[in-house]
């Protein structure tokens, strides 16, 4: 089964290790601290963001709504929130339901290797295998056998069946389409 990640989005490095600090407490999943201008490479289950930090970034967060969880003291239609101000309990609370809101992790029928999801990447985004091998630096050759090799681990053969497969583990997301 894929573990879960967590991206914290937070200027402020006491609530980024204050965060992490709690998560530890109630999941598994991996958590890391990042900005949306540096974003990791593959799309978290579930990202928690500053306020301001959405504000900021909003083309970025807006097709991630469903999966962001705002630090802020007031409710949101769009986004989830987490109230700062909350008790320890409460706030584990709130956390830990958010968390089992979220769809449960794939179970990972075949691994690709790092370099087949980059070729997925670029793939999905459009890509021919002259700009995938000229943007990773390989040979048309080496593009073609890492096609083959990610159809027969996936069992996908179309383009957009690769897209929709990408999309739908976290390794591109829809406005990347």
């Amino acid at each position: 089964m894929k573990r879960r990640s967590i991206a914290i989005v937070s200027r402020d490095t006491l609530r980024s290790e204050g965060l992490r600090r709690l998560l530890g407490i109630i999941t598994d999943a991996s958590v890391v601290s990042v900005s949306p201008a540096s974003p990791p490479d593959t799309e978290p289950a579930l990202w928690i963001a500053d306020a301001d930090a959405v504000v900021e970034h909003s083309a970025f967060f807006a097709p991630r709504r469903k999966t962001t969880a705002v630090v802020t003291a007031y409710a949101s239609d769009t986004f989830l929130t987490i109230d700062p101000t909350l008790g320890s309990e409460a706030l584990l609370e709130r956390i830990q339901e958010i968390l089992s809101s979220l769809p449960a992790p794939a179970v990972e029928q075949s691994t690709l290797s790092q370099r087949e999801i980059d070729v997925l990447r670029l793939l999905a985004r459009g890509c021919i295998n002259k700009e995938i091998a000229d943007r990773l630096s390989i040979s048309i050759n080496t593009v073609l056998t890492h096609r083959k090799n990610i159809t027969a681990k996936l069992g996908i053969k179309s383009i957009s069946g690769l897209g929709i497969y990408a999309v739908m583990n976290g390794y591109v997301s829809e406005s990347d389409i």
